[in-house]
Formats: structure tokens, sequence, C-alpha cells
């Protein structure tokens, strides 16, 4: 009887090691038909984004097991809320539609493995396809677009990059530029010309 306790305990304790090792939305698949379509709605921005199974960043995967994995989508689409929220006036509203996401880097074969490592490169920038309708504050349409969201030169422009040890860096920043250069500028001439 005793050692059937030591086996369920080391059992246990295993099962325990396992699961605060890996990583939080390490199992998660952005393909899986539950997957969420889109944040909940709360504040001025509403994201909500295509399949995920479509997405650049998994069609042409070179492992598009591991591309699958985690909530990178979301993170990017709540990032999107976030910053774009701080950017509109009073009582405006932002709706996002994200097309396409190509991360920065690809899966190329490890060193000395049989697996797939992702590996940032300058020839795999980043990429984010979106869709934006901007109301003002009486809900009419101010402004709306498509933009192809880009940097080239990611990896030679990493002034003001969010925390060098997130993974989604890359793709913030073009997040902030496209903040910066269609939401803010905005304000900014709306601010002189008063």
């Amino acid at each position: 009887m005793p050692r059937q306790r030591h086996i369920t305990t080391a059992a246990i304790a295993t099962a325990l090691a396992f699961a605060f090792a890996v990583p939080a939305g390490a199992a998660t698949r952005i393909t899986d038909p539950d997957y969420p379509r889109s944040l909940e709605a709360e504040g001025p921005v509403a994201v909500s984004w295509d399949d995920p199974a479509g997405f650049t960043e998994i069609r042409y995967s070179r492992d598009r097991f591991a591309a699958g994995r985690g909530n990178w989508v979301h993170d990017i689409a709540a990032y999107v809320a976030t910053r774009a929220g701080k950017a509109l006036g009073p009582g405006e509203r932002l709706e996002v539609h994200i097309t396409d996401i190509d991360r920065a880097g690809d899966y190329e074969y490890g060193a000395r493995r049989a697996d797939f490592v992702r590996v940032v490169r300058d020839v795999y920038p980043p990429r984010i396809s979106l869709r934006y309708t901007l109301y003002d504050a009486g809900g009419q349409v101010a402004d709306s677009g498509e933009r192809r969201l880009t940097d080239p030169g990611f990896l030679s422009s990493g002034i003001g990059l969010p925390s060098s040890s997130d993974p989604l860096r890359h793709e913030k920043r073009l997040v902030d530029d496209w903040v910066r250069r269609d939401l803010q500028a905005r304000g900014n001439v709306a601010a002189r010309d008063d």
C-alpha cells in the first residue's frame, strides 16, 4: 500500500512539474474551429480576424504545426485594440479586421536537430494586412481603408521596440507605426486646424 501512494505522489509531482514547465497558451491551436475570431467587445476598438489557417504565417510555414500553436493572433489583436484605443478622440470608435499575418522570421531546420526552429532574419519581415473603419463621435464614418503593414528593415530599425524578449515585438512595432501614421497623425492635423 505505501508503494502505491509513492507512485501516485510521484505521478502527481511529475504532472505538476510538466504543467508549470509548459508556457501558457502553448497547447492552444489557433486553427481549431472553436478558436475565437474576435476580441470580446469592450472599449472603443473592436478587433476581429479571418480564420488563421488561411494566414500566410501558417499556409506557407515550413512547420505548420508550430506556426499554429499559441495565442499570437489574439495577442496581436489585443495590442491593436490597446494601442489604437489610446489614439482615438472622445466618442470615436474603431473597427479593425485583420485579414492576414506573417510573423517576423520563419521555421528552418535546427542546427544538429531534425526539427524546425523559428529563425528571425531580414529576409522574413513581419507583415499584417487589415481593414479598418473609424467612426466619429456622432457615429458617422470618419475614415476607412485597407493597409498592408510591413517593415523590410525591421532588424536594423530597432529603436523604440517593445521588450526585446517579446516574441511579437516586430509585429507590435508594425501596429505602433500604423497607429502613429493613420490615427495619431489625423488627430494632430485636426488639432492644428482648430
